[in-house]
């Protein structure tokens, strides 16, 4: 009897055997203000599985902003998410941190302050695919299907199935039209099940939206 193909197994810390190259994210982060959908991976060479430490930056508990990361998106090297933590405080004629050092400095510290120019949650929709060394600032949300490219400085949001590249990142291209992304929006492949999925693979990674479409619909 054939057994079905299920495709790699999501709670894998590193998804290819003997190597470690590649994680699925959500097997490597902690904390209550980080989550990764499945299959979603970070590539490096060099401890991939440190992730969370090498690419979230100033993600502080106190500033209560969370990264959300979607299912099946591709990180590629040295991607880098920086979060709220890394703004200093404008309302003064200072923007020196005093406040985080000792000998007298951290006197009369007040988180409210640095939570005055928060930009919220940074979110990464599904089947995303960021670029390498690509930095993502506090804020910003990406909308499913996007590509970021190399190196790029998103400091907007970009539109699902967009192409954005550059310091400051802009739109280059939608990879579809409109009517093509609100359709490849409304079958959403990436919340089917994984059996659903593997079998319609054609279908997922061709570019025949009749195609796509009618696996969608089939039962």
């Amino acid at each position: 009897m054939e057994h079905p193909m299920h495709g790699p197994n999501p709670s894998a810390r590193f998804p290819f055997p003997d190597a470690t190259h590649t994680v699925f994210l959500k097997n490597v982060i902690s904390g209550s203000n980080i989550e990764a959908g499945d299959y979603s991976y970070y590539n490096d060479p060099d401890q991939a599985e440190r992730f969370q430490e090498k690419c979230v930056r100033y993600h502080f508990e106190f500033m209560g902003d969370r990264l959300s990361i979607g299912k099946f998106c591709a990180l590629a090297t040295g991607v880098e998410f920086i979060m709220n933590g890394a703004n200093h405080v404008l309302g003064g004629f200072s923007t020196f941190p005093f406040s985080i050092f000792q000998g007298g400095w951290e006197k009369d510290f007040d988180p409210a302050d640095f939570l005055v120019g928060s930009r919220g949650d940074t979110v990464i929709g599904n089947d995303v695919w960021i670029g390498t060394g690509a930095t993502i600032l506090p804020g910003v949300k990406i909308g499913d299907g996007a590509i970021i490219g190399a190196k790029a400085i998103v400091s907007r949001d970009v539109p699902a199935y967009a192409i954005a590249v550059g310091n400051p990142a802009q739109e280059v291209k939608s990879r579809y039209p409109a009517e093509v992304v609100e359709e490849l929006l409304h079958i959403a492949w990436w919340n089917w099940p994984v059996e659903k999925i593997t079998q319609h693979l054609n279908a997922i990674r061709g570019g025949d939206l009749t195609a796509l479409h009618a696996a969608a619909i089939e039962d």
